[in-house]
């Protein structure tokens, strides 16, 4: 049979395995780089016999997407090994592929210790150098049932129970054999770059009320090189863990006395949130944004009506004020809702823009809690922007552009995925598919790609989240934009149209940053705890050589604190070398060091915190370069700011 490989045709028998067909239409480097083979849609293994209907198929190889992802499937089988032969009576659970890695989940009477783990990973290493082939077989249901009870793997049992299959694929290596849809790598010493990274609890299912098993946490790649600069990653990633960095530049804690999930400010934590805040603030006044604020708590027949409480009731929290039943706030649209139906609203008025810096609470579990990034209560920069069809699509590329502007001004590179309907939802399918074509449309009228994530939209509408690149190339989601045609129905919000007649308008929630809490998390990891001169608390330090220039480092902060800048003054009788390091540590982006020759010419040392030493300079001139690179994002940005008193950008 003809088959096309790589651009070219090639002849193999009928019935030929996958991988013979592309041995002969690739390169002996390109072969050997190859771990599975796609015709179509699907992925098969190198093994599989090729199908009759199949007249075209492709190298999926190693460092692709795909290949990734095989390669770690196939080392969460290889570690499943491991630990079945050094822990006989572990039980097997699941072990899928993960972003940068895999897991396994085990059934096992006490929680892996790290000196498990080396041993784990040594036995991984025999079983890969063994290269071992992996085979696929196929079962019936009764006896794979059988097969797996006989091994006492009863977790495999009930997936089988489950699933409700007739037939189910087997992949064995070694003396390993699991229950796996596959495919897999041809053989185990194609796996040569892995790492076992930590252990954690799971509950079987993700339900707290079955039983907790141990998760094995590891990461594998298509090359060593790979491996070692995402071990190089992660590294980096410890040191700029902000929940550290939050204690060593003193911006916030987290009390167990107060409740998990829950932040105490601390005052240069305080104030970079007001910075930021007050940032966003001018913004959304010059993009048409109206302030409103709603109360914390609202009665349970509002959650009743607006179906969060059917819908999104486990993540509240509820409490009870003279024998009536309040909602404390997850979201903010209720309240944005009532103030628009407070009166009556022509379609002149229309597109009416509400925004509020508005606190929340969220239930999460106590496992998930994590520093900035996973708290229970937050502050969301949270819009809900009511019009009519015809303005609906102007109004999502407006959002989409304000988030594009304000990513830009931190640097960081984004992509956008359209969520859709979830199973647990509210609303028509007419409304729904309308609400879907609104983003799509929208996206594609600005030139933005995007992907699709099936499921994941919001109870009452579809969204586009807006998943940010960090410095260290990590993945987070921070702006969404939810268009819905459900409330306003549920609220019965409705314009004067033109024609005298009543309509409904159309509601999207928005946020730019989302939470505050979590953007700050990031923004902190981001730039390593070294804020941008806009963003700093402290914008310079004035240093003193010894007691002799104190009332001239006083005159100093004085001036530069009159242009607007944050400046401190550090007239301690200690060292110099003990300040900078001190500043350094901190991470203040400008010593401006005084000493007699300093004082004599009335002017500064500046030292800048990565080394970079401008040198003397006098004050006007110290006070401009502060100033000039305070203003350097938004100028970057094509963003025209001047600086208030405070030292916060406002629009020119």
């Amino acid at each position: 049979m003809q088959i096309q490989v790589n651009g070219q045709s090639v002849e193999v028998q009928a019935g030929a395995p996958c991988g013979e067909a592309l041995k002969q239409g690739l390169s002996k480097k390109q072969f050997k780089n190859t771990v599975v083979c796609r015709c179509g849609d699907a992925l098969l293994d190198l093994s599989t016999p090729l199908p009759e209907t199949c007249t075209t198929i492709e190298p999926v190889f190693a460092d692709s997407e795909d290949g990734l992802e095989i390669i770690r499937h196939s080392t969460a089988h290889l570690m499943a090994e491991a630990v079945k032969k050094l822990f006989p009576e572990a039980k097997v659970t699941i072990g899928p592929s993960v972003e940068n890695g895999f897991y396994y989940d085990f059934d096992f009477e006490r929680p892996f210790t790290p000196e498990d783990l080396e041993k784990i990973e040594e036995e991984m290493n025999r079983s890969a150098g063994a290269d071992k082939p992996f085979s696929r077989r196929e079962m019936s249901a009764a006896e794979a049932k059988a097969f797996f009870e006989a091994q006492g793997e009863s977790y495999k049992g009930e997936i089988i129970d489950d699933l409700g299959a007739d037939v189910y694929s087997i992949y064995e290596h070694g003396s390993f054999t699991d229950l796996c849809r596959g495919p897999h790598v041809p053989r185990t010493g194609l796996l040569n770059a892995f790492k076992l990274l930590s252990v954690a609890g799971a509950y079987w299912r993700g339900d707290e009320k079955n039983k907790q098993l141990q998760r094995i946490y590891g990461t594998a790649w298509a090359s060593p090189k790979q491996l070692k600069q995402y071990l190089d990653r992660l590294e980096e990633a410890k040191k700029r863990d902000h929940r550290k960095l939050g204690t060593q530049l003193d911006l916030f804690s987290i009390h167990e006395d107060v409740g998990g999930g829950m932040i105490l400010w601390h005052p240069k934590g305080a104030l970079v949130r007001a910075i930021l805040e007050d940032f966003e603030k001018k913004e959304h006044l010059k993009r048409g944004y109206q302030f409103v604020q709603g109360p914390l708590i609202l009665k349970r027949e509002l959650w009743e009506k607006s179906g969060h409480y059917d819908n999104y009731r486990e993540n509240m929290y509820f409490t009870e004020i003279d024998e009536q039943a309040y909602g404390i706030k997850p979201m903010n649209c209720l309240s944005h809702m009532l103030i628009y139906k407070s009166r009556i609203r022509s379609y002149r008025d229309l597109p009416i823009r509400y925004f509020e810096h508005g606190v929340v609470h969220r239930h999460e579990k106590s496992g998930v809690l994590h520093g900035l990034l996973r708290v229970r209560s937050f502050t969301q920069d949270d819009a809900h922007l009511l019009c009519r069809p015809d303005q609906l699509q102007d109004e999502i590329i407006g959002v989409a552009t304000f988030v594009k502007d304000v990513m830009g001004l931190f640097g960081f590179e984004f992509e956008a995925e359209i969520s859709t309907r979830p199973e647990k939802s509210i609303g028509s399918d007419e409304d729904w598919e309308r609400a879907t074509e609104a983003l799509k449309n929208a996206l594609e009228a600005m030139g933005w790609d995007y992907d699709i994530n099936e499921g994941d939209g919001a109870f009452y509408g579809p969204k586009i989240d807006i998943i940010i690149k960090d410095a260290l190339e990590r993945r987070w989601q921070c702006a969404t934009i939810q268009c819905d045609f459900t409330l306003p129905d549920r609220f019965d919000l409705v314009y004067v149209g033109d024609d005298g007649a009543r309509h409904r308008p159309v509601m999207l929630h928005r946020v730019i940053l989302g939470s505050i809490e979590r953007f700050l998390g990031v923004l902190i990891e981001h730039y390593a705890g070294a804020f941008p001169v806009w963003l700093a608390p402290v914008q310079a330090r004035v240093l003193t050589v010894t007691d002799a220039q104190n009332e001239f480092a006083e005159k100093v902060r004085s001036v530069l604190a009159q242009k607007g800048i944050r400046v401190e003054a550090d007239t301690r009788n200690e060292k110099l070398g003990y300040k900078v390091r001190e500043a350094q540590v901190e991470k203040i982006p400008y010593m401006l060091v005084v000493g007699d020759k300093e004082k004599e010419a009335g002017a500064v040392n500046v030292r800048w915190r990565d080394g970079d030493d401008p040198g003397m300079l006098s004050l006007e001139e110290a006070a401009d370069l502060i100033l000039a690179a305070a203003r350097e994002p938004f100028e970057r940005g094509g963003m025209s700011y001047s600086f208030s008193t405070s030292g916060t950008p406002i629009p020119a």
